[in-house]
């Protein structure tokens, strides 16, 4: 016999002599609303494009050989850390090269996985333009500098790699571009508008709650201990928060 209670049923039967009474319940979902995506643009180009894997000289101009200038690297990105189409992308987190081989993965396992007819991708760095020189094998000290081996492009931290979007959800995007991660040569985090304005909110909630007068920025500007003889000059102009 099946008998209604509000949500709830009982239903009872006969097995090997012996009553059994089971009770069903009904359970209550509550499903989101999708969200719109009547705001998306799509750029001409939706999927990557291939990068040059050395930069195009003009005419009679010779490559030039550049020395290591690690300043390329130091310190945070300040202008290419915001997505462009507010969606979907993957950053930096520290600081470190891509060369041509890091960039050419990255097209192949985008433009492979995502749907260009509801999808699309942008870079956000730009192709290989720094010459690293190298020696060849068993080659003696002297001699002037090496010759020309790669391009790379230095990529500083929270920097943008590369922009994904469309009229899909994070959730569909998010698988490609954590592949990606683990093949980088730095650490990197997939990210979307969401989470870059919640990040802040919780860096500026964090600097305002902070009863602790003694942070690391007031520790270097006090000179506490005689930290300033042994620290670097990039550690006193970000606090030992970047590189």
């Amino acid at each position: 016999m099946l008998r209604n209670v509000g949500y709830k049923f009982s239903f009872s039967f006969i097995k090997g002599g012996n009553w059994y009474r089971c009770l069903l319940t009904a359970g209550y979902k509550d499903y989101k609303i999708p969200p719109t995506f009547d705001d998306v643009e799509f750029p001409e180009r939706g999927k990557l494009k291939i990068m040059e894997k050395v930069p195009q000289l003009k005419g009679q101009e010779t490559p030039i050989k550049m020395m290591k200038r690690l300043k390329d690297l130091r310190g945070p990105d300040l202008v290419n850390n915001k997505l462009v189409h507010k969606q979907y992308g993957l950053q930096a987190l520290t600081p470190g090269y891509l060369r041509w081989g890091h960039l050419e993965m990255i097209r192949l396992m985008v433009n492979r996985n995502m749907d260009d007819r509801r999808m699309f991708a942008i870079w956000r760095i730009d192709p290989p333009w720094k010459p690293i020189t190298r020696k060849g094998q068993g080659q003696r000290m002297g001699g002037g500098k090496g010759a020309i081996d790669h391009y790379v492009t230095p990529v500083r931290a929270n920097r943008m790699i590369v922009e994904m979007g469309g009229t899909v959800e994070f959730d569909i995007v998010r698988p490609i571009l954590e592949s990606i991660t683990k093949k980088l040569p730095l650490r990197s985090w997939v990210v979307n508008q969401e989470m870059l304005q919640r990040k802040e909110m919780e860096e500026e909630f964090e600097e305002g709650v902070n009863q602790n007068p003694f942070t690391m920025e007031f520790l270097i500007n006090n000179n506490m201990q005689s930290c300033q003889t042994w620290l670097g000059k990039y550690d006193k102009m970000w606090h030992m928060k970047y590189k």
